[in-house]
């Protein structure tokens, strides 16, 4: 049981990533105490199915003693090494070239970070520098798309295009610009996948050319959005806007730091449709949430510019713990766990996710069902045809959390009303329509609530 003692502590000293402070104190804190293959275990005995990995992180599962003991090995030999000074050790080292292998196209550079806000607030880096080497220092404005999120570092947030990220911390700034996402249940263009990549197209071009085509250095995108509400883009979009800003001679970044290592089908999100950008952010899956780290893949021909701009002179970026050799051996055992059969189920077990999901689209508060391999969403709604979200007043998000906990799932509940799936790779078919019927029956807990059943009427 926990004691009470802990929930004080907590309250006192323990400031909580994305949380009302004040929300927090009132609330009090559920304490996670084990976890098991895609089963979590809280502080009261109850044990849950983690639908959403932790936070889009434990692609691999919990509990993986290959991993376990290549941290504990790394550990024991090297528990860390630097980087700097022409430094190195094999970790890391061999890390890096898997990456390079398995990446989509001349992805042969790999840059370590400590998670995915750091590898977003990286590139900005890289980028800015890149072009500078090329003699072309004005191009320092930078595009990404609404609803979309790149981490919460403070150039990322403004990347980010979240109010909830930049109310009070004076983000954007004004060479971070946004267009239109593709969201399709709410896209002013209807569902029509062509219309709607045509405008988002167009929409970018426009942009560019209102900032000035000699001014933006690089476009970032998520092959899904996830923060967002786990926005899925029409089959296309992502190509035709790779497309687009090769035309532009603007650098495109890929943010798979949710959809990276197998949460969509294949290793990386980028080969639905057969895209390499120019640079690439991973995260959460690398490790698979074992040990902190992110990275920046590098093109060949971004990787040789900034090198000729350098010459002799360092490029001045780095962090303490970039390519940290525990992480890095982590990430090995993990790659292996993905590639020895992790990969394969996860396709299995989301082509179930989805068609569960899809069972639930005639209950009465579904709006809208999107997904793509074990990453998907749920969309409630008050009124199916105004697509009228669930009233804020009645702070969803929160409430369908705690609904979900005491049925034994954890999902992610956005402040909208949209319910985020993305479930360990390990998981099992009945752990996946155990997902679906705890879900089944959150929303008939739900559509008995009497403050929804007025917002029904």
């Amino acid at each position: 049981m926990l004691s009470n003692s802990l929930v004080e502590l907590d309250r006192r000293h323990l400031i909580h990533p994305v949380s009302s402070f004040r929300g927090h104190e009132a609330r009090g804190v559920r304490v996670v105490t084990g976890a098991k293959g895609a089963t979590v275990t809280d502080a009261e005995g109850r044990e849950l199915i983690d639908g959403f990995a932790g936070l889009w992180c434990v692609n691999a599962g919990y509990g993986q003693e290959s991993v376990v003991e290549a941290a504990a090995e790394q550990m024991r030999n090297l528990s860390y090494a630097t980087g700097y000074f022409d430094l190195g050790a094999e970790a890391p080292i061999r890390l890096a070239a898997a990456l390079a292998e398995r990446a989509p196209g001349d992805l042969n550079h790999a840059y370590f970070s400590l998670g995915g806000s750091d590898a977003v607030d990286s590139t900005i880096r890289f980028v800015r520098y890149y072009w500078h080497s090329k003699g072309q220092p004005k191009r320092d404005q930078f595009i990404s798309v609404e609803q979309g999120y790149h981490g919460s570092t403070t150039m990322g947030a403004g990347l980010t295009a979240l109010p909830g990220f930049h109310e009070g911390f004076g983000v954007p700034y004004s060479w971070q610009h946004k267009i239109s996402s593709h969201y399709l249940y709410r896209n002013p263009q209807g569902n029509d996948p062509q219309a709607v990549i045509d405008a988002s197209v167009a929409e970018l071009k426009a942009k560019v050319a209102d900032i000035g085509d000699d001014r933006v250095a690089a476009f970032y995108v998520e092959p899904i959005q996830g923060s967002g509400g786990v926005l899925v883009p029409p089959k296309g979009w992502i190509k035709a806007m790779r497309d687009a800003c090769a035309e532009m001679g603007i650098l495109f970044i890929a943010d798979e730091v949710i959809t990276g290592f197998g949460r969509t089908g294949p290793l990386f999100a980028c080969s639905d449709e057969d895209i390499v950008p120019d640079l690439m952010t991973m995260a959460k899956g690398l490790t698979s949430g074992y040990a902190p780290m992110g990275a920046v893949m590098m093109s060949d021909h971004v990787y040789e510019t900034i090198a000729e701009g350098a010459g002799a002179k360092a490029v001045g970026h780095g962090f303490t713990y970039s390519a940290h050799p525990v992480s890095a051996a982590v990430a090995l055992a993990v790659l292996a766990l993905y590639e020895g059969g992790l990969l394969d189920n996860g396709r299995k077990a989301g082509a179930r996710l989805m068609e569960g999901l899809e069972s639930l689209r005639d209950h009465p508060l579904v709006g809208d069902v999107r997904g793509r391999g074990m990453l998907a969403a749920l969309e409630l709604v008050t009124d199916k045809d105004k697509k009228t979200p669930l009233p804020t007043a009645l702070q969803p998000a929160t409430r369908l959390f705690d609904r979900a906990w005491e049925q034994g799932l954890v999902i992610r509940s956005f402040a909208q009303g949209i319910f985020g799936y993305a479930p360990p790779l390990c998981c099992t078919m009945d752990e996946i329509d155990a997902i679906v019927d705890r879900t089944r029956k959150v929303l008939d807990l739900t559509l008995e609530d009497p403050e929804i059943r007025a917002a029904l009427s």
